[in-house]
């Protein structure tokens, strides 16, 4: 009989557990987030959210929008959270975004979020291109420090650069509309001609020039600030490198897909996304965040980023993507990494 009682007692604080569990919305997360990124924010959001599951689907920028484009008749996820603003801004064209205005959404930065009402995406962080400059690898080869755009092309640069692939990186784009912003489409199409002579290959990753470059294997790799700044301080030999003639940058954001089934959830980790916890965690990787006020706790970022930045038409940039995508393949494919 005491041995019942045990078993009941057991079952009585089981039970409401496992019933917690069941109750759980699962929402399907898309992502071009980078992957150390996705634990801590997936703790933090289902810290705050106690009856939501993040279930991640994560790809580099341009898969991951063509996947959620081609996927619009029949959309598998429910929110976007960590994608560039350009991807957004061309769904939000397809009419693929949920109109919402989450709870907390005007205090972000103007140029950091919809101007549409309700929204249709809010922004997170920017990030920025960069040169992930290897400084032994310059000794050895006698490279010169860049220090502009411009200093690439001298031919003692030739098959030392890695760069993104735009059609496969957020960040390959980014940087290619810095140019285009800086330079004109004109301009920016003649500098990257004369680049392609000393690019030694494209990459399907933001984050791989400057992996590559801080293990040696090249002396410059095009990449972001966050990799940068991450491999700078592990002790990777490499100098971060601000072009002084501008930066292109993007904006990492939130959305919520239209014709999603867990709507009230959607809404509610789209809330999350804009808060000031949820930018805590955000300013763990990135110092420019949508939200002001928040202190970031990334060290070792560049001042000049912020000081740097192209101005950027992001809704003009992203109705040319597909044709601009589609040049840049027709000029550059040829040296591209083969896709995995």
């Amino acid at each position: 009989m005491r041995r019942l009682a045990l078993i009941a007692i057991a079952l009585a604080g089981v039970l409401p557990a496992a019933a917690q569990a069941q109750q759980r919305t699962r929402l399907t997360v898309y992502t071009a987030l980078e992957n150390e990124q996705l634990q801590p924010f997936k703790q933090a959001a289902e810290a705050a959210l106690r009856d939501v599951e993040i279930a991640w689907v994560r790809d580099s920028t341009g898969v991951i929008t063509a996947r959620l484009i081609a996927e619009r008749a029949n959309p598998r996820a429910d929110v976007v959270w960590g994608l560039s603003v350009f991807s957004l801004l061309q769904m939000e064209g397809l009419d693929m975004l949920e109109p919402y205005t989450p709870a907390g959404a005007d205090a972000l930065r103007p140029s950091m979020r919809s101007d549409r009402s309700p929204m249709t995406w809010t922004g997170m962080d920017a990030f920025v291109s960069a040169i992930c400059f290897n400084t032994v690898v310059a000794q050895q080869r006698n490279l010169p420090r860049p220090s502009t755009w411009d200093d690439l092309l001298n031919p003692a640069f030739r098959g030392q650069i890695v760069m993104p692939n735009p059609n496969s990186s957020g960040t390959g784009f980014l940087t290619m509309a810095g140019w285009i912003g800086r330079r004109g489409e004109a301009g920016a199409w003649d500098f990257m001609t004369r680049l392609h002579d000393n690019i030694q290959q494209y990459t399907h990753s933001g984050s791989a020039p400057c992996n590559n470059a801080a293990r040696g294997e090249f002396g410059v790799g095009i990449s972001l600030d966050m990799r940068a700044v991450t491999l700078r301080n592990q002790g990777a030999p490499i100098e971060i490198i601000v072009p002084t003639d501008g930066v292109g940058f993007d904006l990492e954001a939130t959305a919520i897909m239209r014709g999603t089934r867990n709507l009230d959830a959607a809404k509610r980790l789209a809330d999350f996304a804009v808060s000031r916890a949820a930018m805590t965690v955000y300013g763990r990787f990135y110092a420019l965040l949508a939200l002001p006020g928040v202190d970031p706790s990334v060290q070792g970022y560049p001042a000049e980023f912020s000081q740097r930045l192209v101005d950027a038409d992001f809704r003009a940039i992203a109705l040319q993507r597909d044709r601009l995508l589609r040049d840049w393949s027709a000029r550059f494919d040829g040296k591209s990494a083969p896709r995995n």
